[in-house]
């Protein structure tokens, strides 16, 4: 299986701030098991950061972003991963904003519309150091072509508050929009790379088993071919046999290298999203908590910004989401 595409978000549960859905293309040579990543780049790819330390500086955790990160930990093992990563791609983005455009440029003209997001910038690494990033990145790429694999392409897409809520309108459920937003950027994936077969292993959709019709509205051309359905994993296929296209909706999808990366792409602009809505408000109401977005304290936040925010005649639609 020559191409492997994994997609995974940030965001899904919140009330505040952006959805944002994520996808890594990887190239493996013929024979190389596209469930076997990880054992092959053993030594330079961690699964876990106890597993990086032990075998040194230059290794890298590339794990699924609730592994690395909790809030108020710091943002450090997600950026020494994830930046590495980047570079291999000959992407170096040394400001926020720059981060924005590796992975996400079209949110660029949207984030400029934003007062919370247009205002925002700063230096990344934020918690870790930028000299360590070059040299993991280095390691990263030579492990690679050791193990014949490619890092060919990370994409992301965000969905911030009132786009979410109109699109959320428009499909009738946000586990719906889900969908929509990841098959849409899986279909722009697949657009731009060769006629080789692909696997593409998505984590599940708001616990949902079928995918079936939301492939077949994306990939029309195509006649979908279902394979098994199960709360555990549901499996399709369809085009030519020259370029066969196998899609996994599985739970705990992050347990695979392109999946985990894409995992850790939306969590570090989620987190980059939230420092930036948290500076705006903090810096307009002195004491104010800052906030995660998540039911409960994302109430709590709202009422606590109901004022400043009226005063500014900034709409609900734009600060909240509607689920």
């Amino acid at each position: 299986m020559p191409f492997l595409v994994g997609t995974d978000e940030a965001g899904y549960g919140p009330n505040l701030g952006p959805l944002v859905v994520s996808a890594t293309v990887w190239h493996v040579a013929d024979g190389v098991p596209e469930t076997g990543l990880y054992h092959r780049l053993r030594g330079t790819v961690a699964t876990t950061l106890a597993e990086a330390a032990r075998w040194g500086p230059r290794c890298v955790a590339i794990a699924d972003s609730k592994v690395l990160y909790q809030s108020g930990q710091g943002l450090g093992a997600l950026e020494r991963g994830l930046l590495a990563a980047l570079g291999v791609l000959g992407r170096h983005p040394g400001s926020r904003q720059e981060v924005w455009a590796a992975l996400a440029p079209e949110s660029l003209a949207v984030l400029r519309a934003i007062p919370w997001y247009a205002e925002h910038d700063g230096p990344v690494p934020i918690d870790c150091r930028r000299d360590d990033i070059e040299p993991c990145a280095a390691a990263l790429a030579a492990e690679l072509a050791r193990a014949e694999v490619r890092l060919v392409d990370a994409r992301s897409r965000a969905i911030f508050e009132e786009e979410f809520n109109r699109l959320c309108q428009q499909h009738g459920s946000k586990g719906t929009l889900l969908s929509h937003v990841t098959l849409r950027l899986v279909a722009e994936v697949l657009a731009s790379v060769g006629d080789e077969p692909v696997l593409v292993v998505c984590d599940k959709h708001g616990g949902r088993n079928r995918y079936a019709d939301a492939l077949g509205a994306h990939f029309p051309e195509y006649s979908i071919e279902v394979r098994g359905e199960s709360r555990h994993e549901s499996v399709y296929r369809f085009g030519p046999p020259s370029r066969r296209v196998e899609f996994r909706f599985q739970a705990k999808g992050e347990s695979h290298l392109p999946t985990a990366l894409a995992s850790m792409a939306s969590k570090y602009l989620r987190e980059l999203a939230m420092h930036a809505l948290n500076e705006f408000w903090a810096r307009r109401i002195p004491g104010l908590c800052p906030t995660a977005g998540y039911p409960g304290d994302a109430r709590r936040f709202k009422d606590d910004i109901a004022a400043v925010q009226a005063a500014l005649g900034i709409a609900d639609c734009a600060v909240w989401r509607s689920k």
